[in-house]
C-alpha cells in the first residue's frame, strides 16, 4: 500500500480460518443424515416358528453309544448305553474299541472329560478311537462329573 505508514499495517490482523467449529458442524450434518435415512428404511420382519428344546427324557435303552471320559489324573472311564462306567486302563481302550467296532453295525464314540482333564489325554482318546476305524465320533464340549 503506498503511502501508508508502516504502524497502519502493523494494526491490520490476519484472518484465521477455524476448523473446530467447522468439524462440528460436519458431524451435526452427518449424524442427521443417518438419523434420517434410518427413519426412512421400514423394517420388515417374516414369522418364524423357532424350535422348543424338550426337557431331556428317560435314557434310551436302545442305545448303545460308548461314552469314553478322561479324568483330571489320566485314567480312563467306560460307559456303553444307559450302563454305568467303569474305571480301563490305556492299555484296554484299543480292544474295547475294537470289540465294540465289531459288535456294532453304526459305533458311535463320545469322548468327554471331567472338569480338570487334561487335554493330552483327551487327544489320545480320540486317536485310539480313529485307529480302531470308528467314524461317528465326537467330543463333550461340557465338562461332566469324573465317572459317569
Amino acid at each position: 500500500m503506498a503511502g501508508s505508514s508502516p504502524k497502519a499495517e502493523e494494526g491490520k490482523k490476519k484472518a484465521r480460518i477455524e476448523i473446530i467449529p467447522l468439524i462440528d458442524v460436519i458431524f451435526f450434518l452427518l449424524a442427521t443424515f443417518v438419523l434420517f435415512t434410518l427413519s426412512l428404511q421400514r423394517i420388515s420382519s417374516l414369522p418364524v416358528q423357532l424350535p422348543v428344546a424338550a426337557p431331556p427324557g428317560p435314557p434310551n435303552p436302545n442305545d448303545t453309544t460308548v461314552y469314553l471320559q478322561v479324568s483330571e489324573d489320566g485314567t480312563y472311564y467306560w460307559k456303553q448305553g444307559s450302563g454305568t462306567a467303569e474305571l480301563i486302563s490305556v492299555a484296554e481302550i484299543a480292544p474295547k474299541l475294537a470289540d465294540y467296532k465289531r459288535s456294532e453295525s453304526t459305533p458311535r464314540v463320545l469322548i468327554r472329560g471331567d472338569t480338570k482333564a487334561k487335554f493330552g489325554a483327551a487327544v489320545f482318546a480320540l486317536d485310539e478311537v480313529r485307529k480302531a476305524g470308528i467314524d461317528q465320533v465326537s467330543v463333550e464340549t461340557v465338562s461332566s462329573p469324573t465317572g459317569r
